[in-house]
């Protein structure tokens, strides 16, 4: 029931090769000025100049990602160490297939992930395979297993590198689907079916099985050395759909049985989650509760399964580990206050951050992006909340730090607005951390203001810069963005249910968010707005339902609509069980649904969708503006063909912000 066999992505490999798109920034590696005469909605509606970038092994090469028109984009490579021009080398239309990450498998060649979102009926998907591709363009192969007429199913994913190998020029360990082939009338069969991992070597395609497929694995874990040390895997019920728990296996030193490590609760998260291995200590990294926050430990991969504490925060989540290089060697790990921080455990790379700090302060956010083979060379981003950030590449030997790539070159010439940590005070008197950007050069009183929830509802916002809240800035309004109880990263206790079970809590936090900022003075109470994506945008719609007077126009990008809806549309997909538990069942499910209580919103609606949403199906706005307009009540939807949930469409994006600040401006008579 879950097999869709409409579209095969091996044709439109070979159509990618023979595209040929003109990008007007071929030589995207300088650092040219924008002028401000790039009107603010195109500004920050741009794509991301740079979406992914890579470093090769001996540190001469650059590969990155650029947008092209539309949703395309393409891959160019550079010799940085001998102030080359950047070579476009692999295109990809938008339409369908997007590149989505390109890495060094060796000084001359790169592996691609390249994905595709179809729509077949009512239901949006994804698609993905792993292309291999030289430098100069040339060579260019499928490393995903190449589906046969006679497959009796379909392999929605093309597989994933698990180790890059870096002993080994060109080749990789990667876990790839087999589906099972038979042939009506003949005996000949394949059985394979299921997860398993080869080494590829990416030029002549010679594959060597190093883990048989196994029917529910989905994901393998190695030890950076070749060897595959620990597999996920999620049993499949006899209804066809995946259970709640997901189990982990490891592989003792030397051995190929595999023995349970952990189990996962996918709705709750509780247990050991592992992510890296150690082949030294012989231990996994992984995440689990400590006191009601995620913490990392390391459980050693032996009989006893020892487990130790690594590091703990007694106020945040532990939500990242650090690692560098084609090794993926583990150096810290980070968390999020009032700002994104991390804890090396590698001394010389905290000395280092230290002195990069110092060296860029106008750029507080410092990340290692990706190292040469040796380490003697890294690949840097850098940026802060006035800064979009800044690619650069700091030589340890010469201790000499270079420019590359700007994230946002349009935005060069413009005033960003600064971003303030602040709490807000709740009705009930818990304080709700937030963002707090204000307009530049303004008062900071009396502003037309828009509160901006964001999206998830297992998310939050960070200190940085933010593209949408930096627009609405521009144009003269406060922005606040509230990480509301149901937010990730502030433990257990902070979490509640979840921002669906526990709506009434989150959005009372909205709302209240909005009440503090006319009681501090900052906003005019005739001029406060809401603006959110996603789930950001069930918020904006559901403070319209439980507080009608407070907000006077509501714009909601992609947004849920409709619970009941939310749980039917995933017995499309295998993880059904999961997401049906995590939304749960109870009278929140029509009582939390803004399209059942359209009735009860005032003020003006504004919504934004793309068709082709594989998180939130663009039914839901559909439904939103039916039971707007049958209760007679002011709203427009602007749905973009073709469009996933991210609208990542520099034209769509622009259209997207000059309507919505239109619409806010005559909603509220600035």
């Amino acid at each position: 029931m879950f097999v869709i066999r409409s579209i095969d992505i091996n044709d439109y490999l070979g159509v990618l090769m023979l595209r040929s798109i003109l990008f007007f920034s071929a030589c995207a590696i300088s650092t040219s000025v924008f002028a401000q005469a790039v009107e603010p909605a195109k500004a920050f509606g741009a794509r991301e100049a740079v979406e992914q970038i890579s470093l090769s092994p001996d540190g001469t090469k650059l590969g990155y990602i650029a947008p092209t028109k539309g949703q395309g984009n393409a891959l160019f490579t550079v010799d940085i160490s001998a102030g080359g021009q950047p070579r476009r080398v692999v295109v990809a239309s938008g339409d369908p297939e997007r590149l989505n990450r390109c890495n060094w498998v060796s000084n001359a060649r790169l592996v691609c992930t390249i994905y595709a979102v179809r729509r077949d009926g009512k239901t949006v998907y994804a698609l993905t395979r792993l292309i291999a591709v030289n430098a100069d363009a040339t060579d260019l192969k499928l490393v995903s297993t190449r589906q046969s007429d006679d497959a009796v199913g379909f392999a929605f994913s093309g597989g994933q590198v698990v180790d890059w190998l870096p002993s080994e020029d060109g080749a990789v360990l990667m876990a790839r689907n087999y589906i099972p082939e038979a042939r009506v009338g003949s005996l000949i069969e394949k059985k394979e079916n299921g997860l398993g991992v080869d080494r590829i070597d990416t030029s002549s395609l010679a594959a060597k099985r190093l883990v048989k497929p196994i029917g529910d694995a989905n994901q393998f874990i190695t030890d950076g050395l070749g060897n595959v040390r620990i597999m996920g895997r999620t049993e499949v019920l006899s209804s066809g759909y995946n259970s709640t728990t997901q189990k982990y296996y490891y592989r003792p030193v030397g051995r190929d049985n595999w023995e349970l490590l952990s189990s996962v609760d996918l709705v709750s998260g509780e247990g050991f989650d592992p992510y890296a291995v150690d082949p030294v200590e012989n231990v996994a990294f992984g995440f689990q509760s400590k006191d009601g926050r995620q913490a990392l430990y390391k459980r050693s991969l032996n009989a006893a399964q020892t487990d130790t504490l690594v590091f703990a925060r007694p106020d945040v989540d532990v939500d990242g580990l650090l690692r560098l290089g084609r090794k993926q060697r583990i150096v810290g790990v980070t968390f999020a206050t009032d700002r994104r921080q991390a804890e090396y455990f590698d001394p010389a790379l905290s000395k280092l951050r230290t002195a990069l700090g110092k060296a860029l302060p106008d750029a507080p956010l410092i990340n290692f992006q990706g190292a040469s083979a040796d380490e003697t060379k890294l690949l840097i981003w850098a940026g802060g909340d006035v800064n979009p950030g800044q690619y650069y590449l700091f030589d340890r030997t010469s201790k000499k730090l270079s420019p590359l790539l700007p994230k946002r070159p349009e935005l060069s010439d413009y005033k960003l607005a600064a971003v303030k940590s602040i709490s807000v005070r709740a009705s009930d008197g818990t304080m709700v951390p937030s963002y707090l950007t204000l307009p530049p050069g303004s008062t900071g009183k009396n502003l037309p203001t828009i509160v901006m929830p964001h999206g998830g509802p297992g998310s939050r916002d960070e200190w940085g810069f933010d593209w949408l809240a930096q627009f609405y800035a521009n144009r003269g309004y406060a922005v606040l963005q509230p990480n509301f109880r149901g937010s990730t990263g502030y433990g257990d206790k902070w979490f509640q249910n979840n921002g669906f079970k526990s709506w009434k809590i989150a959005i009372g936090d909205v709302t209240d968010a909005g009440r503090w900022m006319v009681a501090q003075g900052i906003a005019d109470p005739a001029k406060l707005a809401i603006v959110g994506w996603s789930y950001g945008g069930y918020a904006a719609l559901q403070s319209g339902v439980v507080a009608p007077d407070l907000f006077k126009a509501i714009v909601a990008i992609a947004p849920v609509t409709d619970f009941g809806a939310l749980k039917d549309e995933s017995t499309r997909f295998v993880d059904a069980r999961a997401v049906k538990a995590y939304v749960g069942s109870g009278p929140h499910i029509v009582e939390g649904s803004p399209a059942q209580n359209a009735s009860r919103i005032k003020a003006p609606v504004l919504m934004f969708h793309g068709d082709f949403d594989r998180n939130v199906n663009v039914d839901h706005s559909k439904m939103m503006a039916g039971k707007l307009k049958s209760a007679g009540k002011a709203n427009e939807l602007v749905i973009f063909p073709g469009l996933d949930h991210y609208l990542e469409d520099s034209t769509a994006r622009t259209e997207m912000l000059s309507k919505s600040d239109a619409f806010l401006r005559k909603t509220m008579g600035l």
